[in-house]
């Protein structure tokens, strides 16, 4: 009985160090796939700490700080003949000359983000913006738009150095006129999985499944920066190596060929994407893909020529803009360790009725194989 007791302590002592113990532990963040806080920035500061568009007050763009002269805009017509497309909701934040809005965000030490975000210029002239995140930056020229309708979607991609990065997007006014400066309507985050080879398929992420976040109520697809600009590819295990960005679509809101995702040439040859694969020298392999439409009104003779070893393969596409898609294939010989695959358009395209709208075809379902 004596000891009974001296057990029974020992017990509470330990179940007391194990709960002190969870409680002190940091939590863990979560998996990130959806708007940063106030992301579609519906949450707008209070009438008293704005004058007129112009917000007064760091801190009062609810869960944003800002710095320097930031407007809190909605879409339509505006004073002196402007007219501010905002696609995606009711309102935006418009960045004067050296202007920034910037929040902190709980990610996971070591792991590989990409922000998804609307960016829309507001004039004729130069517009760039400046992305920052985890010791990464990228100067985004915006003055091309590949969406007429102001419906241009970026990705970014960083890899988190610590448990609590800073995320900030800055005008440096590169523009002359100071009334211009670029809108941002739309801010996303997602944590990006770790790749892994699908049985039997050398190329990874080959049907492009794992790519950056898409707007779930509205999309023109997310445009992938080339590799000057994003070193680290917000498309995993793909490199856009060219001067234009390669757009990713989904399957919600275009014709893919297979699967939930797909990518659109839509620089002609100013877009290529590109993976380099593990062979064997002087082993022969297959490779197959598919290519298509997206049935987004991009019409015309396509053409995606492919590139293997010292191989290449162009494949034609007649396209009415209403979707479909066809096979295609090449067989190489391996030179050395290492093989690069690249894709791009041969042609320049875009939509039937909007020649303002930059497109071309769609590429999917890439696989590489050794041919026994």
């Amino acid at each position: 009985m004596v000891g009974f007791p001296r057990c029974l302590l020992v017990l509470c002592l330990l179940s007391a160090t194990i709960l002190h113990s969870h409680a002190a532990a940091p939590a863990r963040a979560p998996f990130l796939d959806g708007f940063l806080a106030n992301g579609n920035f519906e949450q707008g500061p209070s009438p008293s700490n704005l004058k007129k568009t112009v917000i007064v007050g760091k801190y009062s763009l609810p869960k944003w700080a800002i710095s320097g002269l930031v407007e809190y805009v909605s879409g339509g017509p505006q004073p002196d003949g402007f007219y501010f497309a905002i696609p995606r909701g009711a309102h935006a934040a418009r960045l004067g000359n050296e202007a920034s809005i910037s929040q902190n965000v709980n990610v996971k030490a070591g792991a590989t983000y990409s922000l998804t975000f609307a960016a829309t210029r507001t004039c004729a002239q130069d517009e760039v913006l400046r992305v920052s995140a985890s010791n990464r930056t990228s100067e985004l020229p915006i003055q091309t738009l590949y969406s007429s309708d102001g419906g241009d979607t970026y990705a970014f991609a960083f890899k988190a150095a610590s448990s609590r990065v800073k995320v900030t997007f800055h005008n440096p006014g590169v523009q002359e006129d100071p009334a211009c400066g670029p809108l941002l309507d739309a801010i996303a985050i997602k944590e990006m999985l770790p790749l892994r080879y699908t049985k039997g398929n050398l190329v990874k992420n080959g049907g492009f499944e794992n790519g950056p976040h898409v707007f779930k109520n509205y999309s023109t697809g997310v445009l992938l920066l080339p590799k000057i600009h994003d070193i680290i590819s917000p498309l995993p295990g793909w490199i856009v190596e060219s001067l234009k960005p390669a757009k990713y679509i989904d399957s919600k809101h275009f014709s893919v060929p297979t699967g939930l995702a797909a990518i659109e040439l839509v620089g002609g040859r100013e877009t290529a994407i590109a993976q380099i694969i593990r062979t064997i020298p002087n082993k022969v392999y297959s490779l197959s893909f598919t290519i298509g439409d997206g049935k987004n009104d991009c019409h015309g003779s396509m053409m995606v020529e492919a590139f293997a070893g010292k191989e290449t393969v162009k494949v034609k596409y007649e396209s009415s803009g209403k979707g479909g898609f066809k096979p295609a294939s090449l067989k190489f010989k391996a030179t050395s360790i290492r093989t690069r695959l690249t894709f791009y358009s041969a042609f320049y395209h875009t939509k039937l009725n909007d020649y303002g709208h930059f497109c071309g075809p769609v590429l999917d379902d890439v696989k590489v194989w050794p041919v026994m």
